[in-house]
């Protein structure tokens, strides 16, 4: 008889202890900032010191302790450092609820696979597969979104639009995970132009901004071709038989949520939809009068024009066409219209999850009064939501506690350190892949990737120069090191909060994922050969 896994929140805590324990024989120790002048000009570099050693200056503010009941506090502080992310969830949560409650996403999903079944007439997309067309096209959607600006906490929101999707093409809930989140991740690794971790790296390592674009591309491209099989092979696997998903015993509560008690739908406009199309038709266009122009930056470039007047107008258009035929795909507009501001703040106007949440919630007060609904009745349908997706906010709490235990402890740097001196004398093949292995191990530990890029490369930089090796394979070996573990370390609130939304067990989705993560880790690996080996332009 198999033994019983632990639950999630079992599981994390016992990381927790874990955390702890290594506090009791790791000494503490910290990166300091040192600037030194050399040939004339001043450079910074990272230099490590025990606690023991430390510069007076900085003893007072760094005062590690030996953690054991404090495995019990950093529960506490682990709620207080994720709270942004806590209260993105709850928001979204029960933002999503008021207009799941329209059931306007079923109509659209239904709309959407009416639409693709007619594709099926067609011989061509027969022999290809009209659901594998869908799967790839939506993954290499949100790849992109990975590799220009860095999307990850925006991840959490698509997921309980495509998780229902996926369930009603006969899929599991890994699939509608794997379409959002493991696309992006493909793209943050492969990070073409993401400002927050190429930008941040190559910036420390003294490189050109974005430099060595050519084969960050390439290796973006091969990366996404074996992420991407990996999923259409799993969905071939799911598509012959549904039971095979080990989610398909607790998938039963996006199937139930599909088949809703009535599965008919009463197509229908109440007058007080026409008011709030007006209502936000005016608040447009006072956007547009105080935005008249946006610069959306990728990457290192720019461009400048009318994006919000522009879309104020094919509202207006789209808003009366949505509302003569029902309210849901009013609602339906209203989604979609978030999802394009949302891309607008992210990259013209700096936003991050306070805006992206609101953002969200003002769709579902829209949503709610639209579908006829009173303040009171979207005030409870808000609650609801927020109830039905607490447990994913509690476990992205208890996972923050695992980095404030290593950080009260003052071991994080001490483990970065450590790692560091492992690398000796090699050639530059096994040096190179040392580099990659140090940042893997410290991602587990340090999740995001701005912090470790700022800790890493003034370290990694100088040390490839007395080696020979470029500073750009030492950013390649960050790039790569930092992105594929996102997918699997438990350190990561977003990671653990897409599981929460999802309702896929912690354990369950390692037994999944654990062969795409070994794949791209060995890819990585033969990825960051030619960086040393061939001539590359920007390297």
């Amino acid at each position: 008889m198999l033994k019983k896994v632990p639950h999630t929140y079992v599981i994390v805590f016992g990381i927790i202890v874990t955390a702890a324990v290594l506090t009791w024989f790791i000494p503490p120790g910290k990166y300091i900032e040192v600037t030194t002048v050399v040939d004339g000009k001043e450079r910074t570099e990272m230099v490590f010191f025990y606690e023991d050693n430390l510069p007076a200056e900085y003893r007072e503010q760094f005062a590690p302790t030996m953690q054991t009941w404090q495995v019990l506090s950093a529960l506490f502080k682990g709620f207080v450092k994720q709270s942004n992310i806590i209260i993105f969830i709850l928001m979204i949560g029960g933002a999503f609820w008021i207009m799941n409650k329209s059931r306007a996403i079923d109509v659209g999903i239904f709309a959407f696979l009416k639409f693709t079944r007619k594709l099926e007439n067609f011989s061509i997309m027969r022999k290809i597969g009209v659901d594998n067309i869908i799967i790839v096209l939506i993954m290499i959607l949100f790849s992109v979104f990975g590799a220009i600006f860095g999307m990850s906490e925006e991840t959490i929101a698509f997921v309980i639009i495509l998780i229902p999707l996926a369930i009603s093409m006969g899929y599991d809930s890994l699939m509608g995970v794997s379409m959002v989140y493991i696309a992006a991740h493909l793209g943050f690794a492969g990070a073409i132009l993401n400002p927050f971790t190429i930008g941040i790296a190559q910036g420390l390592a003294d490189l050109p901004l974005f430099s060595g674009l050519e084969y960050r591309m390439f290796a973006w491209v091969v990366i996404n071709i074996v992420g991407i099989f990996f999923v259409l092979r799993y969905a071939a696997k799911i598509r012959r038989n549904p039971k095979s998903s080990i989610m398909y015993e607790e998938d039963s509560y996006w199937r139930k949520r599909e088949q809703s008690e009535n599965n008919d739908i009463e197509y229908y406009t109440p007058k007080i939809a026409w008011f709030v199309y007006l209502a936000v038709l005016v608040s447009l266009i006072i956007f547009s009068f105080i935005y008249p122009i946006t610069t959306m930056t990728v990457g290192n470039s720019s461009f400048t024009f009318w994006v919000i007047p522009l879309f104020t107008g094919l509202f207006a258009i789209l808003g009366i066409v949505s509302l003569k035929k029902s309210v849901h795909f009013f609602i339906l507009l209203l989604l979609g219209y978030t999802i394009v501001f949302l891309i607008v703040g992210v990259m013209g106007y700096g936003w991050y999850v306070m805006e992206i949440a609101t953002l969200f919630l003002a769709m579902g007060i829209a949503s709610g009064l639209a579908f006829n609904k009173t303040a009171d009745d979207i005030a409870n349908l808000f609650l609801e939501g927020v109830k039905d997706i607490m447990s994913a906010a509690i476990i992205v709490g208890l996972a923050g506690g695992i980095i404030v235990v290593l950080t009260d402890g003052g071991i994080i740097d001490s483990i970065l350190y450590g790692l560091s001196r492992a690398m000796g004398n090699f050639g530059n093949v096994a040096s190179v892949g040392i580099m990659y292995i140090i940042q893997t191990i410290v991602n587990i530990v340090i999740p995001s990737g701005s912090a470790k890029a700022a800790i890493t490369m003034p370290i990694m930089a100088p040390f490839s120069d007395l080696i020979g090796i470029s500073r750009q394979a030492t950013v390649m070996a960050f790039q790569f090191g930092d992105g594929f573990t996102n997918m699997i370390t438990p350190t990561s609130g977003v990671l653990i909060a897409v599981l929460g939304v999802a309702r896929i067990p912690y354990h369950k989705w390692v037994k999944w994922v654990w062969p795409l993560i070994i794949t791209l880790i060995v890819l990585g690996f033969l990825l960051l050969i030619p960086t040393v080996t061939m001539e590359l332009n920007g390297f």
